[in-house]
């Protein structure tokens, strides 16, 4: 993979470490010589003589994913010392929490809106008569099945699509 890059320049965790890049390097493929910053700072969290071992003990297919783990990890130790990723997914988790309760209130709005809005067809008024915006459409217009629940009014107002005289 980086044989012609080791030859000419020394792989970055040969130069970082002022040492001879070997031919049979375990750090050439994987550091390049461009990326001086991403073997810095996993020299920095875990050490060179660690980062050998783990790649001689990992399979040569999945080296890769390791080196880009420990880069990552490397990184985020870097700027949150204590937490390292850990403190990133928690923030992220958070926000996906906060982002699913304000989806799960913008359903309810929905559904509560659909509820009315049926209610108002059940009595026997047209949507116009509540609201001008929609006075030109006829009421079966404005019934819209939600995919989270196929009747999401029926404890309320017993409105149901077609058949029988509920209108």
């Amino acid at each position: 993979m980086a044989s012609s890059s080791y030859s000419n320049s020394p792989c970055a965790a040969c130069k970082f470490l002022r040492r001879k890049c070997m031919p049979d390097c375990i750090f050439a493929p994987y550091f390049p010589p461009e990326e001086p910053q991403k073997f810095a700072n996993v020299h920095k969290i875990f050490g060179a003589s660690n980062v050998s071992k783990l790649l001689n003990e990992v399979q040569p297919h999945q080296r890769e994913d390791a080196v880009n783990s420990l880069a990552y990890e490397a990184e985020a130790r870097i700027k949150d010392p204590v937490y390292g990723c850990v403190g990133a997914i928690s923030v992220l988790q958070r926000q996906v929490i906060r982002l699913q309760k304000e989806l799960d209130a913008t359903n309810a709005d929905l559904i509560r809106y659909t509820c009315n809005e049926m209610t108002t067809l059940q009595d026997g008024r047209r949507i116009g008569e509540a609201s001008s915006t929609f006075s030109h459409q006829s009421p079966s217009a404005y019934y819209y099945p939600s995919p989270w629940n196929n009747d999401p009014c029926a404890g309320d107002a017993g409105f149901h699509r077609g058949g029988g005289n509920h209108m």
